[in-house]
């Protein structure tokens, strides 16, 4: 499969009182065919986090955007665009990063979690740097991640709320 620049096309979801930034790496296929994140159906994001707060899954981009800012979640991911092949994670080449001084300078965060390893990885090399913000890896919610049942997965992410602050 022939590897494509593709520039990120999904907004960033958060408002100023976003306290918890989720960042993944890049939009999968399927999450840019829906032009919103996590859109394969396959991956547990939206499962875990309705999990987390016991409410329903949000099924419309509304309710996702929706379910975000009431529980004060802002979400986007770490490459603004970069080389790759389908969804692989592994094939990102030519990354550019995404800027996240106006979530910093808008909101109240208190805390950077990256959904994986990958997106920590990233995150380390292109951001961490020069923003000076050490993020917490949380594991990937991606189906690729068969070792972490749902269960565990919520557990382990339960802590997007916790004190103490990362910031």
């Amino acid at each position: 499969m022939a590897r494509d620049l593709i520039l990120h096309s999904i907004p960033p979801i958060y408002d100023a009182h976003s306290k918890v930034l989720i960042l993944g790496s890049f939009p999968s296929v399927k999450s840019r065919e829906a032009a919103f994140f996590y859109g394969h159906p396959q991956n547990r994001f939206w499962r875990v986090l309705a999990a987390v707060y016991g409410e329903a899954v949000p099924e419309s981009v509304e309710e996702k955007t929706a379910f975000l800012l009431r529980h004060h979640i802002a979400l986007w991911d770490v490459i603004a665009s970069c080389s790759i092949e389908g969804s692989a994670d592994s094939s990102i080449r030519d990354v550019v990063p995404n800027d996240l001084r106006p979530i910093l300078e808008l909101s109240g965060l208190r805390r950077i979690c990256c959904n994986g390893k990958t997106a920590e990885a990233l995150y380390r090399k292109y951001l961490e740097p020069t923003l000076g913000i050490k993020a917490l890896c949380l594991p990937s919610t991606s189906p690729a991640n068969a070792a972490w049942s749902l269960e565990r997965l919520t557990a382990a992410w339960r802590c997007i709320g916790a004190t103490p602050c990362i910031l």
